[in-house]
């Protein structure tokens, strides 16, 4: 009989360098150029429609007429930016949940009233003024949210008739007079008015977002490797973070030549950076974004979903009595007219145009931040050309009408890429 086989025993292998391993797994800055373009490609735009359409507009009218990027005249449009740019935020975050609040002007208008009312009219002291504005409009938001909790009323009727029944109150609060003059000499209209920040600490703070990309991208970095899987280059880790430090001190070395950062500007982007976190960083975040992706599975998850909803419009409706309080020092008044107009549209065109989805689950803060600068860009350019408000609606109906068309298609794209 013959002898089976016998396996030989395979040689030893040398021990493999972990440093091969990880530099073997190393993305080239061409690897991530091609997955850009492939997510691009896919439907998934991030924020690229809008910071396209902000340098063209921005072309557009410095050609039509260069006061337009003068420094004073950009320090003037990112005031106007800051007070309809926080109501902004909080339209955020219901657009996350497929839900809509459209009494956010009418908030921001009740919110300006009682500051004239308890401030000025009664005596009481400003912080307690403050105080009492952003608790009303908790309490407002906490209404929606268990109208829609408990009866299943749709947050379009909901905020739609809270618009009204606001408007009402703000009106009966502000009396026959129809409007309150608020304290030129006082910190909460020269805040809204003048108070810009030093040079020095506009050009310091404007270096943390390149050193904060840096430190998170190390530290993505090594875990990848750590795991044995791809992670991009340190060039391009750089190279990001270098464009944007130099980008964002260039933009404040030339509004420092006019009057400079203004502090309510600065106020906005805090709140920006907060909220990101909160949505991006916090279990939170990630229960809105399940719970507007598909709320059904989100509550199998174990998510409470009811929870998640009564924070949002809570939020929503505390920024716009935020914003509305913050209208008021910049106008140096709180009157009939504030929270009516266009504050309704530009707040939710805001996120919108900045590319929060409103089909739910996509967007983020910083939709908020670009969406108003757009805005702000358009009506500021038309105003200096002294063309009439009319024009301004349109366009401004149309850059909407555009964002949605853009998040539709994009929307389809996702779905047939398997995205979605």
């Amino acid at each position: 009989m013959s002898k089976p086989a016998q396996s030989t025993p395979s040689s030893p292998q040398a021990p493999l360098d972990r440093s091969d391993v990880r530099m073997r797994h190393d993305d080239s800055i061409a690897d991530m150029l091609r997955a850009s373009l492939d997510k691009i490609r896919s439907g998934d735009l991030g924020m690229l429609p809008v910071v396209i359409g902000l340098i063209v507009i921005s072309v557009v009218f410095s050609l039509l007429n260069p006061v337009f990027l003068l420094p004073n005249n950009l320090v003037n449009l990112l005031f106007d930016c800051a007070t309809v740019g926080i109501i902004s935020l909080g339209i955020v975050c219901v657009l996350l949940l497929g839900e809509i609040d459209l009494s956010v002007g009418s908030m921001s208008g009740l919110a300006s009233a009682m500051i004239g009312v308890l401030w000025v009219n009664l005596g009481l002291p400003l912080p307690v003024a403050l105080f009492a504005g952003l608790a009303a409009g908790a309490c407002v938001g906490a209404l929606y949210a268990v109208l829609y909790n408990r009866l299943g009323m749709p947050s379009f009727i909901a905020t739609l008739s809270g618009l009204l029944a606001l408007l009402g109150l703000q009106l009966y609060i502000l009396g026959p007079t129809g409007s309150i003059n608020l304290p030129f000499a006082s910190v909460l209209v020269r805040f809204g008015q003048i108070y810009v920040m030093p040079g020095w600490l506009s050009h310091l703070l404007a270096l943390v977002p390149g050193a904060v990309i840096v430190l998170r991208g190390l530290r993505t970095r090594a875990g990848r490797q750590a795991a044995g899987l791809s992670a991009p280059p340190l060039s391009a880790l750089f190279l990001k973070a270098g464009l944007l430090t130099v980008g964002l001190e260039f933009a404040v070395f030339y509004l420092n030549i006019g009057r400079g950062v203004p502090w309510m500007f600065g106020l906005l982007i805090a709140l920006v950076v907060l909220l990101d976190y909160a949505l991006t960083r916090t279990q939170w975040g990630r229960s809105m974004f399940a719970v507007g992706g598909n709320r059904e599975a989100a509550r199998r998850a174990g998510i409470n979903v009811r929870r998640v909803y009564m924070s949002a419009f809570m939020l929503c409706s505390t920024l716009a009595a935020l914003g509305g309080m913050l209208s008021a020092a910049r106008l140096a008044s709180s009157s009939q007219q504030a929270g009516t107009g266009d504050v309704n549209l530009n707040a939710i065109a805001a996120a919108v145009i900045g590319g929060t989805s409103l089909f739910g689950g996509r967007g983020s803060a910083y939709s908020a931040l670009l969406g108003i600068i757009v805005i702000q860009a358009i009506s500021n350019g038309l105003t200096l050309l002294n063309l009439s408000s009319s024009l301004r609606y349109m366009i401004t109906g149309a850059v909407l009408a555009i964002a949605v068309i853009v998040d539709s298609l994009a929307r389809r794209s996702r779905v047939s890429h398997g995205r979605a």
